[in-house]
């Protein structure tokens, strides 16, 4: 299995992005300096695509995947393709303040962790529905981990499209986000652009 090893503020820095977007309070101090070269239209693209596979945390060929099913369903490419990326279960348990980072998040699904609907579900890319209820199994509540968890993320605003239980670390998902309750900064009909050559 691939492992994503890059340092994250060194990323964040070179893709222009917060590192708070990824739940880090971190702030790199140093200054991205790049020479006056005018950026292409491919370089655009490539960033703007690099930007969702790096908040995300998927890999090139599961994120290629992705867009081909977004392509299939009805609607805009760009938005489905954002839905589904937003809908993956270790970024619900990352929006629901279950853990503090979506490589956190992968870690706490990895770990069997977390049930949804009642069963144990350890795939990150577990697509979640609405009306499913996701939840920490009882076991693990007790960890210091997720005492630690709730006071760094106490104060995390919590997607519209959730229903979150923070004492009992329980949630349910109202509904499918839409492309407006989505605060990542990515510009997808790019990264749909860039696909479409």
């Amino acid at each position: 299995m691939a492992v994503n090893r890059v340092p994250v503020l060194k990323r964040c820095r070179s893709l222009g992005l917060e590192p708070q977007v990824l739940g880090y309070d971190k702030k790199s101090k140093r200054q991205l300096t790049r020479s006056n070269r005018k950026v292409s239209e491919y370089g655009l693209q490539l960033r703007e695509k690099q930007k969702a596979k790096f908040i995300y945390g998927v890999l090139e060929k599961p994120f290629h995947n992705y867009y081909e099913k977004a392509e299939q369903q009805k609607g805009m490419t760009g938005e489905n393709l954002m839905i589904m990326l937003e809908s993956r279960l270790d970024n619900v348990i990352f929006r629901m303040g279950f853990a503090r980072t979506r490589r956190e998040a992968r870690q706490v699904v990895g770990h069997r962790h977390v049930l949804v609907n009642g069963k144990t579900v350890n795939i990150p890319s577990y697509q979640v529905k609405a009306g499913d209820t996701v939840e920490i199994r009882e076991k693990s509540k007790g960890l210091t981990r997720y005492k630690e968890i709730s006071e760094v993320t106490g104060g995390r605003i919590i997607p519209e499209w959730l229903d979150v239980d923070s004492e009992n670390f329980k949630g349910t998902i109202k509904n499918l986000p839409t492309r407006e309750e989505i605060d990542v900064p990515v510009d997808e009909m790019l990264i749909v652009e860039l696909y479409s050559k």
